[in-house]
């Protein structure tokens, strides 16, 4: 029996249960896996009217998801009001996550999607983590510093080698030895989560045209282009450093695999621009898979049948196709 896929519904008053239920609405016309969600019941019926199966057991899921959305239920998230969060709701996202993440690491689940969190909520109550990805990373025993964010979407994929941090940082958190530590991990997790042989990596340059050969700035020169050709004496396919503004059209983009970027916005906003409403944020380096929809808790829309759950379905096949590429690896080993 083909083992689920488990979604942890995020804040429970913002857009995450709505997306998931829809999801399961589109689970024939989009030929989904099954999935379960985990979290709060009550948020899918505030916003929802479709069958619900309470389940116990990851085993049940495949039985009953032709008929009903298989929920595991994390009570107590207080009074749920769609569109207005609070410290209840953000310490159920929480249990839901750490449940969701046990079932995977622990083999019941085949892999793992995470709803939408308010990340200022989360705050309030004591959650440490600067997000979810470094809350999975720990439970996974895996260093904070070895998870890599990825965001995908149908012709594009980008790594930011920096994520939320000023700008005015970046510079100096740009190094040789973080360049190859991002690199190296994103090569392996291409060549386990899609199959890509050969992946090939393309650098966006930090400075305007890439530096314009030292014109508007050395980082391209003193560290970046050592790292990519340390990087290629270990055989790996890399190209750059490369001028961001002509990187991220479609002709460019067939010309490589994956887009490493030094800093968040420069690889998020060609990704959220090409992609908005499916755009998938993969988390490389784990020994789990892991996905979540590119997008936030939407509290303003969250209730109101307005959330588009394209997506979470794109997270979704994501994540079963990274599952199924990895137990491939698996078999061939």
């Amino acid at each position: 029996m083909t083992r689920p896929i488990v979604i942890s519904m995020g804040d429970p008053a913002g857009i995450g249960p709505e997306t998931i239920a829809r999801s399961w609405d589109a689970r024939h016309e989009r030929a989904l896996p099954p999935f379960v969600a985990v979290g709060d019941r009550r948020a899918i019926a505030r916003v929802w009217d479709g069958p619900v199966a309470a389940v116990s057991d990851l085993n049940m899921v495949a039985q009953v998801f032709a008929e009903a959305l298989p929920v595991l239920t994390v009570e107590d998230a207080g009074d749920i009001v769609p569109g207005e969060p609070d410290l209840e709701g953000a310490r159920c996202a929480v249990r839901a996550l750490e449940l969701a993440t046990g079932l995977v690491r622990s083999g019941a689940g085949r892999a793992l999607v995470t709803g939408p969190v308010s990340k200022a909520q989360l705050y309030q109550t004591g959650f440490t983590y600067p997000g979810q990805t470094e809350f999975v990373a720990e439970r996974c025993g895996i260093a904070r510093d070895n998870a890599v964010m990825m965001l995908a979407g149908p012709g594009l994929r980008v790594v930011p080698m920096t994520t939320h941090v000023p700008l005015a940082n970046v510079p100096g958190l740009l190094t040789v030895e973080l360049i190859l530590a991002k690199a190296r991990v994103t090569a392996r997790a291409m060549m386990r989560n899609f199959g890509i042989e050969q992946p090939r990596l393309a650098f966006t340059g930090l400075n305007p045209h890439a530096g314009e050969n030292g014109a508007l700035g050395r980082e391209e020169i003193e560290v970046m282009q050592p790292a990519i050709e340390q990087l290629r004496a270990e055989g790996l396919d890399v190209r750059g450093p490369l001028a961001a503004d002509t990187m991220f059209h479609a002709r460019a983009r067939e010309g490589y695999d994956v887009a490493l970027c030094p800093y968040h916005d420069q690889a998020l906003v060609p990704l959220k621009t090409l992609f908005f409403d499916d755009g998938v944020n993969i988390t490389l380096g784990l020994p789990i898979v892991r996905t979540s929809p590119d997008h936030g808790t939407a509290f303003g829309i969250a209730g109101k049948g307005l959330a588009h759950p394209g997506a979470t379905i794109a997270a979704i096949l994501m994540a079963d196709e990274a599952a199924t590429h990895r137990a491939r690896c698996t078999l061939a080993a």
